[in-house]
């Protein structure tokens, strides 16, 4: 399966019909490598605040509101794109209203016969907390892309390992992160988080990034870090686990993900934290004890 992680380059669209042929135009560059599977980045349906007077789009309540009737046409949109592409396309995030006037950060995927599901994101960072109108998602799914198992896991999730383990033991083999962060320490989180998890579940793992600065936005004024497709750092991939990462002004890292070869590999892995992970819970490890030194 190829699949295609954006660095997405942040702007300020003047209206829904510009934001969209800027996804257009995007998505078929990432079907003319190839892909079968196109992921974008965390935050991407606050660029549509920019389509807004500056109170409403240098104002993040204001902007989540503003967004809210734009949902159908970008639902619209994804469909078509996806169909149109032939893709599974991540729609990055959006932030949907719920009742009582609550967003929750919510992650579209797209197939290419029509078909729709979504995952919320789970764990809050600390600007979504304080945005105070913000609430985590309560369930945990995966998805079936082209015969393989896929989970979606929304920028801070990816640092959390036992939701990530749970979709793992539910046959997901495949990890979606659209990823949105402000500085180089955020960013390096997430790309430790990820390759943690690769790691851990011996499972490939697809990251897209927002880059550039958008000063008009609260939420997307600074982005840093690149797109990236990560795989186990073991028998037959990478020894740094990096399948392929943009650099500079590149937009899309593309790379075949060989399901064959990582689960023919399992059985000789030089490690199995995959396999060893129920060593975790030995009744002697799950708790740690407090022992003082033994006298001289």
């Amino acid at each position: 399966m190829k699949v295609a992680v954006c660095k997405y380059p942040v702007g300020a669209p003047v209206d829904f019909a510009a934001f969209a042929e800027k996804q257009r135009r995007l998505l078929a560059a990432a079907a003319a490598q190839g892909a079968q599977v196109a992921v974008l980045p965390e935050y991407l349906s606050l660029e549509l605040a920019a389509t807004f007077a500056e109170p409403v789009r240098g104002d993040l309540h204001a902007s989540l509101a503003a967004i809210q009737p734009l949902r159908a046409r970008w639902l619209e949109l994804f469909a078509a794109l996806a169909r149109d592409t032939g893709m599974h396309v991540l729609a990055g995030s959006f932030l949907l209203m719920q009742e009582g006037g609550r967003y929750r950060n919510r992650s579209d995927l797209f197939a290419p016969d029509g078909g729709h599901l979504w995952q919320d994101k789970l764990q809050l960072t600390g600007f979504e907390k304080a945005a105070g109108v913000i609430d985590g998602g309560d369930a945990l799914k995966v998805a079936v892309i082209g015969g393989i198992r896929a989970g979606i896991s929304i920028c801070y999730d990816s640092e959390f390992p036992l939701p990530v383990r749970a979709q793992y033991e539910a046959g997901a083999r495949l990890l979606l992160v659209p990823s949105c962060t402000d500085t180089a320490a955020g960013a390096t989180r997430v790309q430790v988080g990820c390759l943690a998890r690769a790691l851990e579940n011996r499972m490939f793992i697809a990251q897209a990034v927002t880059a550039g600065q958008a000063a008009w936005s609260p939420a997307l004024d600074e982005n840093s870090g690149e797109a990236t497709l990560y795989a186990p750092m073991d028998a037959g991939f990478p020894a740094d686990g990096i399948l392929a990462r943009t650099r500079g002004e590149d937009t899309w890292a593309v790379a075949d993900l060989d399901f064959g070869l990582l689960e023919g590999t399992r059985g000789r892995a030089q490690v199995a934290n995959d396999h060893d992970w129920p060593g975790q819970h030995a009744p002697a490890l799950v708790r740690a004890r407090v022992e003082g030194f033994t006298p001289p």
